[in-house]
């Protein structure tokens, strides 16, 4: 018989889950139920990387144990909470009272930071009830939580008023009620607020900072930068970050470089702001300073390269991050990137190799990834998988269901995409730019002209400003049907600059209609807007052709140096 001395002598050097399932064993076989609840507060304390499978252990210590006691759930709580397994803290919070255990500060404090990480105003709100029926309203660290609570969901008005009626106040709590402010968007509140904090420490200067950042102020957030007593790696970063979104990224690089350290945040933030602003080149080479590269930074890079149409770079540092000598195991994230890259190649075989190798990157296919191999599967053809996919999603999304419209709308699935945007509106999902390019395919394919005019003038109501893609796809369905003055009314009143691909679009229903007068105006405006015109001139010369102009269409041709000679006489108006 092993006694409680020696297994707490055990316990306290035990360090493995093993050693503590052999220790608990004990525990039960020689009875001694008292040391449970110690049991369990040691190994809570653990800072183990498989945290998951320790905690799944503990649950069912808790629920087995022979005296359950508020202690022993509270440290669960709260380590649910520490690890940031958010909704796992609140259920066991429930689980608690539901075993007619009364919760401590602790449990209930750590419950409501909970919530408020995942804006649960239900739960949180309940236990703010019981936090006056328990008796807890003078505990600083309980008010602090329920003060960020209302906060993080934007009841600022409570969350001022449990700050004023708090009798102790903490730096923690004056922080909240900054950030109560900051996130209403009440920057002017805020920064008096933050005026009448006692005792600032980095958090308070950061928050102020990052309300400007977000603000677009980056003048007063500068300003506010230069008197800080103390900067921390996240003052750089807010910074950098607030100049990267407002696109300044010459600022945002000097403050890089003038960083005392940095960190895989900086890294990161610098090369999505240059992707976001076009310069791969730039995030190529901050990339390829860095000596020990994580998964964060060859995602940012994947990325990078998948969201610039440099989709071969993105599949090649993909293979390079996987490679023995290198190997970075790969995340959800990455093979989005991945999946982009292959859809922009319609690589269908590249992509069924990630497929087939997710099991070994410890990947569960979720609907994020599958959202994008439907994307990928419709843009290479595959409409039937596509289908399949989007049919096993859990949740149809805005993207998902996009996707799958512009899929069916490019693979001459006509009626099928109108069926989708027809679902879509019915789950009260509102349609994208992606969503009506696809939708003006589908009706172009089918020679709607009517509906797909209807489709066109109703992107406005929904909030969604055609683009120069949409004009061009509606010139396109308007000149086949042989509506060639509404396609050219269409062009003429464009609200922005008709490009070569608009008017090449006119160009081509004048040559199925063979409209000699529009497709010398179309053939006039895409030879000024393009260098490389043989095309066009070889349309137009067809359109005299089929006329009878047999004249200008010899006329009509490219000279050997490639300059254009058009037949004398010949007027061209705009």
């Amino acid at each position: 018989m092993v006694g409680s001395s020696k297994l707490i002598t055990l316990l306290k050097k035990c360090s493995t889950l093993k050693q503590a399932k052999e220790i608990h064993g004990h525990i039960l076989i020689n009875g001694l139920y008292h040391l449970e609840q110690l049991f369990i507060h040691h190994i809570l304390l653990w800072n183990v990387t498989n945290y998951k499978a320790m905690a799944h252990y503990v649950h069912l210590v808790l629920h087995h144990m022979h005296n359950p006691d508020s202690f022993s759930w509270g440290c669960m709580i709260r380590f649910f909470s520490q690890k940031g397994q958010f909704m796992e803290a609140i259920s066991c919070y429930v689980q608690m009272q539901r075993n007619g255990l009364f919760p401590t500060s602790h449990a209930i404090s750590s419950a409501l930071k909970s919530c408020a990480k995942v804006q649960d105003e239900l739960h949180g709100v309940s236990i703010h009830g019981q936090v006056h029926v328990l008796g807890f309203d003078a505990c600083v660290y309980v008010q602090t939580a329920l003060l960020d609570l209302y906060s993080k969901i934007g009841d600022v008005g409570t969350a001022r008023k449990l700050f004023d009626e708090m009798s102790d106040r903490n730096v923690v709590s004056w922080n909240s009620m900054l950030s109560g402010y900051l996130k209403a968007g009440n920057l002017g509140k805020a920064q008096e607020f933050f005026e009448e904090i006692p005792k600032k420490d980095v958090v308070s200067w950061n928050s102020m900072i990052s309300g400007y950042a977000k603000a677009g102020d980056m003048d007063l957030a500068y300003s506010l930068f230069q008197q800080m007593p103390e900067r921390n790696l996240v003052s750089w970063n807010t910074m950098i970050g607030g100049y990267v979104d407002c696109g300044s990224m010459v600022s945002a690089r000097d403050f890089f470089d003038a960083m005392p350290m940095r960190n895989s945040v900086s890294w990161i933030t610098m090369i999505a702001g240059y992707s976001k602003s076009g310069d791969v080149e730039s995030a190529q080479k901050l990339f390829d300073k860095m000596d020990k590269k994580d998964l964060l930074l060859y995602n940012a890079m994947i990325a990078c390269y998948a969201q610039n149409s440099r989709p071969k770079e993105a599949l090649e540092l993909f293979s390079e991050m996987i490679k023995p000598e290198i190997y970075v195991n790969p995340d959800k994230m990455t093979l989005a990137s991945v999946i982009s890259a292959c859809s922009q190649l319609a690589d269908l075989e590249y992509c069924s190799w990630i497929e087939f190798h997710m099991n070994d990157f410890g990947i569960v296919l979720d609907d994020h990834l599958t959202t994008a191999l439907i994307d990928l599967y419709a843009k290479c053809g595959s409409i039937d998988r596509a289908y399949e996919l989007f049919q096993g999603l859990r949740q149809r999304d805005l993207v998902a269901y996009s996707a799958m419209i512009y899929g069916c709308g490019i693979n001459g699935r006509s009626f099928d995409a109108i069926k989708l945007y027809e679902q879509m509106l019915g789950d009260c999902i509102r349609p994208n730019l992606v969503t009506y390019t696809g939708l003006l395919t589908a009706y172009n394919h089918a020679g709607l002209v009517e509906e797909g005019y209807q489709c066109f003038n109703s992107m406005k109501e929904n909030g969604v400003m055609p683009s120069l893609d949409h004009y061009g796809i509606m010139i396109d369905l308007l000149g086949r049907a042989g509506w060639l003055n509404e396609a050219y009314n269409l062009v003429t009143n464009m609200p922005m600059q008709p490009n070569a691909s608009v008017w090449g679009a006119l160009l081509l229903a004048c040559r199925v209609h063979n409209n000699v007068e529009l497709g010398e105006i179309a053939v006039q405006h895409c030879i000024k807007l393009e260098s490389d015109v043989a095309g066009y001139c070889s349309l137009l010369s067809s359109i005299y052709a089929a006329v009878g102009k047999w004249d200008d269409a010899k006329k009509f041709r490219m000279s050997e140096e490639g300059e254009i000679i058009k037949a004398p006489g010949c007027s061209w108006t705009v």
